[in-house]
């Protein structure tokens, strides 16, 4: 018999209730706020053991706190537990030892509240005792990410390069103003790996990156140590040469998110850092024209010198031993007039260079150039040699600088190092951090690969090429090792519906035993303002426990090239296996299978455009269905956009003949109805042409009649690559019977 036990004096308004044997107690507002509290912080740590010793731990203290009263009556306790309730001012009987009743209502509440309050210290002694401090406070923490803007860049720089030393991995996460501009141009499963590159590098060629979140890790055992950077990012023409020119598309969904967020557009624009990639940094320089320092060696040329080149390099040789003899003569000599002075300088040249002498050498080509060079390395151990670049790029004069002695010489050129250094780190900003990420040769963790990587190889290397295979050798020489968390989660099996990255952790954390405890460097309390940045921290959460549950072990990542889950694999396996699910979001957000896809060949879709309005994907199949014979096959419809729909047959060679019977002349029944509203088909390849050919419109429908009419000569190129397979999965296809 289960037997309910209530206090009749003191009892509080009953929100739980703690079970034991057959005896149900039901708890008080704080113990049920305790259990809640309790058991909300034990979930956090992944472990069901945990929760069942805290219910039992409340249980019993609620057993013996019911027993204390049922045994006292309704004057208190006489014995056995000690009362919750011996400390308040009540009357005591001195002969009984017993509680007398409260005189009044006032007293009868604060008995009850004082009781109550003790039983919740005696719980959290028996239960973690400091744990639970923690842990209940726990939300009212969250983890710090450095905010890195112009202003506290070069000292952020440097302990950056500490941590990724220190460091394993590498996770980057990028917000940017924006991802695609229409439904269609989204990265789709339908898409074969080529098409969704070439929608990953429009959108990487027309948005812009405010953010740049990064975080060197390690991971040790089921320890994760993460030193997490937020870089602000704005480019401008510091330098004022009117290069490059800089523009963008917003996307006005991408931009409500950030400004909810609390992101300050005013310190990004004003203080945020610029950058230069490393094709754009190559133009700046020459369009600065500075000085060169030459540091190799030339070495003598293999073609044999002309005659005009041994009267040009004698010519040469003579005015610097005459310029050099003046310069160390008139050190000894006394003063000369200016008169003098100045017509010396004018007939040998000679300038200054800061405190030093020096004389410009005119040169007309390359070739010029390089006899100097060779003649300076053999004339003097004294001299300095420096390329004045053109505008042009290329190379008008040889500056010659004299110095003092050896010591000297060392001096000016590590002077000249210093201020090319200085001058470097202006120019490329925050591409810095790329390089010292490349030059790591860390592996870079990400969650989208294809779209971060493309934005990354647009703004911070060179142009994205055309072709996704240059695409591909460019990027891994920069960044050799990539894991791809959205292809990692694929390789646990098809699984629920997980939208966005706390989603997968929620989910990983509860159908697998993985602790994972993360240290990072500094906290920060809420009411501190808001922290950007932290999803960078959720992608190493995720990696982590998704090494944990796929057992792969870090130091084998590390120590052997076959573990490596290079680029390359990771691209193929992830465009294998659906690649175009992992849809983005403004918080990180990741897609992942909600059934089993089926794999089929491009060449068996088919795009159909020009029906009616309002049409649903179901309403279209059940008109295609009774239209024609062909769709009595199986077969599945889905929308791309309001505008165009796929056909997918599920045996080869169906979806030629319906595109021969829709150009046919003898086209009948309820299809030529279809057609004569206006209905019209096309193949994959007109839809990769549209793609190839950069038909960006709103409507794809708009897109692929401008394929239809472009010249079949422009699309022999597309055409040429081998037949691909996809994965289709009508659940994560656009389907407007939801919206």
């Amino acid at each position: 018999m289960t037997t309910n036990l209530e206090r009749s004096t003191c009892a509080g308004p009953v929100r739980g209730s703690a079970t034991w044997g057959q005896t149900k107690c039901l708890l008080p507002e704080p113990i049920a706020e305790l259990e809640c509290s309790l058991l909300e912080s034990i979930d956090e740590l992944g472990c069901s053991l945990l929760k069942s010793i805290a219910k039992r731990v409340i249980a019993g203290t609620m057993r013996a706190h019911a027993t204390n009263w049922r045994g006292s009556g309704a004057n208190g306790p006489s014995c056995g537990l000690t009362d919750p309730t011996e400390n308040l001012p009540h009357d005591v009987d001195a002969e009984t030892k017993t509680v007398k009743p409260p005189k009044n209502p006032a007293e009868a509440t604060k008995a009850k509240i004082a009781g109550e309050r003790k039983m919740v210290a005696m719980i959290r002694s028996r239960l973690f005792c400091t744990k639970i401090s923690q842990n209940s406070n726990q939300h009212r923490l969250q983890w710090s990410v450095k905010q890195v803007t112009k202003s506290n860049f070069n000292e952020s720089l440097q302990e950056f390069r500490s941590h990724l030393s220190s460091s394993d991995f590498v996770a980057i996460f990028l917000q940017k103003t924006g991802s695609f501009s229409s439904a269609w141009h989204r990265v789709s499963s339908f898409d074969t790996p080529e098409v969704a590159y070439l929608k990953a590098r429009r959108a990487a060629e027309r948005f812009q990156i405010l953010q740049f979140a990064v975080c060197p890790f390690t991971i040790s055992g089921s320890k994760v140590t993460a030193h997490p950077y937020n870089f602000h990012l704005f480019p401008r023409d510091e330098f004022s040469i009117g290069m490059p020119s800089f523009s963008f598309s917003c996307q006005t969904s991408y931009l409500t998110a950030m400004a909810q967020q609390g992101f300050d557009f005013n310190a990004c624009i004003y203080d945020g850092i610029s950058y230069l990639s490393r094709a754009q940094e190559l133009v700046a320089k020459v369009k600065l024209g500075n000085a060169i320092a030459v540091h190799d060696v030339m070495k003598p040329s293999s073609t044999p010198p002309s005659v005009a080149d041994m009267i040009f390099v004698e010519r040469v040789k003579l005015r610097i031993k005459n310029w050099k003899k003046a310069c160390t003569d008139s050190s000894g000599r006394m003063k000369d007039e200016a008169l003098i002075k100045s017509l010396r300088k004018l007939v040998l040249g000679s300038e200054q260079y800061g405190s030093r002498p020096c004389m410009t050498i005119d040169v007309c080509s390359e070739r010029q150039v390089q006899l100097v060079l060779e003649m300076l390395a053999e004339f003097s151990d004294d001299l300095v040699a420096l390329k004045i670049p053109t505008k042009g790029g290329g190379i008008q004069a040889v500056r010659v600088v004299l110095t003092d002695s050896k010591e000297d010489k060392s001096r000016f050129e590590r002077e000249l190092q210093n201020v090319e250094e200085e001058q470097n780190k202006k120019i490329r900003g925050f591409r810095e951090v790329i390089d010292l990420i490349s030059a790591s040769q860390k592996p870079v963790v990400s969650h989208n690969s294809l779209n971060d990587f493309s934005v990354i190889h647009s703004k911070f290397i060179s142009p994205l090429p055309f072709k996704m295979d240059e695409f591909l050798i460019s990027l891994r020489s920069v960044f050799p090792h990539i894991f791809d968390v959205n292809h990692l989660m694929k390789r646990i099996g098809p699984l629920e519906n997980v939208t966005s990255i706390p989603a997968a952790i929620a989910y990983l954390k509860n159908r697998f035993f993985a602790p994972i405890d993360m240290e990072v460097s500094q906290r920060a309390f809420l009411n501190e303002g808001k922290v950007h940045g932290q999803t960078v921290l959720r992608i190493c959460y995720l990696f982590a426990k998704l090494c944990y549950v796929l057992r792969i072990t870090p130091g084998a990542i590390q120590s052997s090239d076959d573990n490596v889950t290079s680029l390359l694999d990771g691209y193929g396996n992830a465009f294998k296996s659906c690649f175009g699910n992992s849809h983005e979001s403004v918080d990180g957000g990741i897609r992942i299978w909600t059934k089993s896809p089926r794999k089929v060949g491009c060449e068996d879709l088919v795009f159909l455009w020009g029906f009616r309005d309002r049409l649903s994907a179901g309403m279209l199949k059940s008109l295609l269905q009774g239209s024609h014979d062909i769709f009595s096959e199986e077969f599945d419809v889905c929308l791309v956009d309001k505008s165009c729909a796929i056909v997918a047959f599920m045996q080869p060679n169906l979806s030629q003949t319906l595109l021969d019977i829709m150009n046919s002349e003898g086209i009948s029944g309820s299809l030529r109805e279809l057609v004569s509203e206006g209905l019209r088909a096309a193949g994959y390849e007109t839809y990769k042409k549209a793609c190839s050919l950069g038909l960006w419109e709103v409507d794809l429908a708009s897109s692929l009649e401008k394929a239809f009419a472009a010249p079949d000569c422009s699309s022999q190129s597309v055409s040429e690559t081998k037949p691909s397979e996809i994965y289709w999965c009508s659940d994560l296809m656009i389907n407007f019977d939801d919206l």
